[in-house]
């Protein structure tokens, strides 16, 4: 339309110019008229495309508001670490995604080190070495002085690409993503939207056994999300989670000790671990009801545990028989604690609620035998009782049984010897087919054998898992009662090898105790060894203890004793002692 009101001016002005454009006041009109109408006609056009601009950008809006009202589909981790975390990260609209790079590892010694380090064998010792590799020519500065080579032992990165949030891991095969072994995360923050990035990614990596996370900023929340998915990791044995500070009564870290898991070694190393963590830790190594039964080393070195917290730890070796290793030092524990400890490790009165659980135990295990058919003569008894109603098929049976002894006696003596003779035949031929019949399904038996040998061949995880041996409750083992306390004593922990005790309070008042405690371990195991060793090594460290100290020197020579080298100290006539 615009066109048309274009063109129609142009000819009024045509006509206008041939008239010579005097005194034509309708032709000024005409043109005048005609160019207001082009003007508005093409307002009334770009308000139109405007209106359909205007339309097709809330349309497209309102779609992109439905597409983020709509709930994505769940992602499946697939087992390969760097994918998976991409995409959960996307997913999270992160803006920035830590980068996964193999761990860093010291460069291998060149091949002339190597020979020079391991001389081949089996070659003349009289051929002549190869000459040398001459020395690069030193590099010069403009001054003409040698400058210092930078060094081979490590590689040099920019400030800003080094500090920068990353995954370390370590793979059985570089080549292959599904293969990661251990993850390493040193220095950055991991909050919770992390930490469920890590709940759907680490259960599905089927070889992962190691998580080592240092100074991320764990809070309780966090803690608490690790701790829900750890059981789904199968493979799962060492959890490193030192410099981790958690603040006072967001102390969570029982939790990692569950008996759902498969972490064998838990490192809270400077973790500010208090006696209330300590609490919790106790009761998740060992109650008078439940006892851990995996966990197999346990650092607690480098916090703020006491007497307190001690004792409470020690409460959990009453009960535990998996820990072998068990690391406090540096903290604030004394006497006081190192007894309870002490005691725990020799023998220890039990409890209230320890006797009634023991109880328990008791009565469940002769249980069976309360719950046997009562013997024939209360049978005959009840039976014989004038109020008791029996069945019809009762007295039928009691019927036959007396019909049948007198049908016997009336059998004649012949008939009595031939019903001998067909038995033994019938024993003889019964005997036979037994025998058939046991050498064919040995037959094939060793038949069906070879058949599963040659299809089924056993993995790799089960030729290594060991056998597990059965764990006998504490509280079942056999106590002494003990008049003069009027309580029932038991035989402590002689399962833990290890215990670490250095940097700590300690006197000589608290090596007499441990000193005590490892000889009762030291009589009790000459009798019954299946239990444990007992300690093995105790490391007291820079205590309060002078390293002249004569009952520091017989503990270290007690536990030198045990150690599997040992060998004793011979006598000038050329005897072992």
């Amino acid at each position: 339309m615009a066109e048309v009101g274009l063109s129609s001016l142009s000819i009024a002005a045509k006509r206008f110019r041939k008239k010579g454009g005097k005194d034509d006041e309708g032709g000024y009109r005409q043109v005048a008229l005609l160019g207001i109408a082009a003007r508005i006609k093409m307002g009334r056009k770009g308000e139109k495309s405007l209106s359909k601009d205007k339309n097709q950008s809330s349309a497209s809006q309102d779609a992109q508001d439905e597409d983020s009202n709509k709930t994505p589909e769940p992602y499946n981790c697939s087992g390969f670490f760097q994918p998976d975390f991409t995409e959960l990260c996307h997913r999270q609209d992160m803006t920035y995604i830590p980068q996964i790079v193999p761990r860093p590892r010291p460069p291998a010694p060149s091949p002339s080190q190597a020979a020079e380090g391991k001389p081949e064998k089996g070659k003349d010792k009289n051929k002549q070495l190869s000459a040398p590799e001459p020395d690069p020519e030193p590099l010069l500065d403009e001054d003409g002085e040698p400058v210092e080579p930078p060094p081979k032992t490590y590689t040099m990165k920019d400030k800003f690409e080094y500090f920068k949030p990353s995954i370390q891991v370590e793979m059985d095969n570089p080549d292959k993503l599904d293969t990661v072994t251990e993850v390493y995360i040193r220095g950055w923050k991991v909050d919770d939207c992390m930490m469920e990035i890590f709940k759907q990614c680490w259960p599905a990596m089927e070889r992962l056994h190691t998580i080592n996370l240092w100074q991320v900023g764990l809070t309780g929340e966090t803690v608490a999300i690790l701790a829900s998915f750890i059981p789904l990791c199968m493979n799962l044995k060492n959890l490193i989670l030192d410099g981790n500070s958690i603040q006072e009564g967001e102390e969570n870290w029982h939790l990692l000790v569950d008996d759902d898991s498969s972490v064998q070694l838990l490192s809270l190393q400077h973790c500010s671990v208090s006696d209330e963590a300590a609490v919790g830790i106790g009761k998740a190594l060992g109650t008078a009801k439940r006892f851990n039964t995996k966990l197999m080393s346990l650092n607690l070195a480098g916090n703020r545990i006491t007497d307190v917290g001690a004792e409470h730890l020690a409460g959990g070796l009453r009960m535990n028989r998996s820990l072998l290793s068990l690391s406090l030092a540096n903290n604030h524990i004394g006497d006081k604690g190192v007894k309870k400890i002490a005691e725990a490790l020799s023998r220890f009165p039990l409890t209230h609620e320890e006797v009634v659980e023991r109880r328990r135990l008791i009565s469940e295990k002769g249980s069976p035998e309360r719950n046997k058919s009562p013997p024939p003569s209360r049978r005959a008894e009840s039976k014989d009782r004038p109020g008791s109603v029996r069945s019809s098929s009762h007295t039928d049976k009691d019927k036959s049984k007396r019909d049948k002894p007198s049908a016997k006696k009336n059998k004649d003596p012949k008939a009595k010897e031939e019903d001998k003779k067909g038995g033994t035949r019938k024993e003889k031929d019964d005997k036979g087919s037994s025998k058939k019949a046991s050498i064919a399904a040995d037959a094939g038996k060793s038949v069906g054998k070879t058949k599963d040998k040659k299809v089924k061949k056993p993995t790799p995880q089960e030729q290594e898992q060991p056998d597990v041996p059965e764990v006998i409750n504490p509280l079942m083992e056999v106590a002494d009662y003990m008049s003069e306390l009027k309580t029932l004593m038991v035989a402590g922990n002689r399962v833990l090898l290890n215990l670490n005790l250095s940097r700590n309070q300690i006197t000589e008042d608290g090596v007499e105790e441990l000193i005590k405690a490892a000889q009762y371990q030291k009589t009790l195991l000459m009798d019954n060894k299946i239990n444990g060793t007992g300690l093995m090594r105790i490391c007291l460290h820079k205590n309060k203890v002078s390293a002249d100290s004569d009952e520091l020197k017989k503990l270290n020579d007690m536990m030198a004793a045990k150690h599997p080298f040992y060998k004793p100290p011979a006598t000038p006539d050329g005897e072992a002692v």
